[in-house]
């Protein structure tokens, strides 16, 4: 019998590298992280996620770059709270944007409660992708609490006329800004007002943006962050000021996968109608709230536009190369 299983143990090992091959394979990536920012810059796929722990040990953003989605390249402390002389904890959910040729890494830092604590919505700026990012505004961008929304959870969003807005809120409310063009701050709406609230039905934190087929998709998590019932869902407007109404669930948990999916982003391929959805869930085995992993899945639509709901799987995505562009 025991020579009998030798064979048979080989080949399955054999079949499982080849599956490894073809496959990302879930999680994504090695080690305790949330929150993930997938992006494509460079013709290499990118994610920036916030490292999962207590509060005081979040005092750095990591980076990950693949070129096809299965092999992934760690870029260590991109960032830290040595070089943001404001932060001291609590570093969350990155947003990056490129911007004639420097890259913007826009995060949350110190979880503040009050206008009166020190924290809030920052910004770093380098001149490569892996950084290292240094603060480009000595200070805040945004350190107070406006409509409700705790400043966090920001997602940088370029419109399709070059604006770029800021979309982001924790406790349940959800404000868009028009940010100036250098970043240093916000414009003014024509009626004079400044935070826009968005909050659709149903939100909690952790809001997406991006457009196909001239229509406007936000998205957002839903549920306790901690606890198993965490959730993506989705609307569709005309405008990236809404009205969002509610149209359904995106990702959740699979009780023979994993639990507390949520807290995603989207990534286009270039010059196809391919997307995916990158976000954290938490593994079966694990019961602890910060015990959280990276995980991607492909995403389609149905003919009418709307999001057909994420099967989590173990397997992940294939593997796509990126073709220059």
């Amino acid at each position: 019998m025991k020579q009998l299983l030798i064979p048979v143990l080989f080949l399955t090992f054999g079949a499982l590298n080849a599956q490894e091959v073809k496959t990302a394979g879930n999680p994504i990536l090695d080690g305790w992280y949330a929150d993930p920012a997938g992006i494509i810059f460079d013709n290499q796929y990118w994610i920036y996620p916030t490292y999962s722990d207590t509060y005081e040990k979040q005092v750095f953003i990591d980076a990950f770059s693949s070129k096809d989605l299965v092999k992934w390249e760690k870029h260590t402390r991109i960032v830290d709270t040595a070089a943001i002389s404001w932060a001291d904890s609590a570093m969350w959910a990155p947003s990056i944007i490129k911007k004639q040729d420097r890259y913007f890494l826009f995060f949350a830092a110190n979880d503040i409660q009050s206008n009166e604590a020190l924290g809030g919505i920052g910004v770093a700026v380098a001149d490569k992708s892996g950084g290292p990012f240094k603060d480009y505004l000595g200070r805040p961008l945004l350190g107070e609490i406006h409509n409700g929304a705790q400043p966090i959870d920001q997602f940088v969003f370029e419109d399709k006329d070059g604006q770029y807005y800021m979309i982001y809120g924790g406790w349940r409310h959800c404000n868009i800004v028009k940010l100036k063009n250098d970043f240093t701050g916000f414009e003014r709406y024509k009626d004079n007002s400044i935070f826009k609230e968005i909050t659709p039905g149903g939100y909690v934190e952790g809001p997406f943006m991006f457009i196909r087929n001239g229509k406007y998709y936000f998205m957002w998590s839903e549920g306790a962050w901690g606890g198993p019932g965490y959730k993506v869902a989705y609307a569709i407007a005309d405008s990236p000021f809404g009205p969002f109404e509610r149209i359904g669930i995106v990702l959740q948990q699979d009780p023979k996968v994993a639990t507390g999916a949520g807290h995603h982003s989207m990534i286009k391929v270039p010059g196809k109608d391919e997307w995916y959805i990158v976000y954290h869930r938490r593994p079966l085995t694990e019961t602890h709230h910060n015990h959280r992993v990276i995980c991607m899945e492909k995403v389609q639509f149905d003919d009418n536009g709307f999001i057909k709901p994420v099967k989590l799987t173990f397997e992940g995505v294939q593997m796509n190369p990126l073709s220059k562009f």
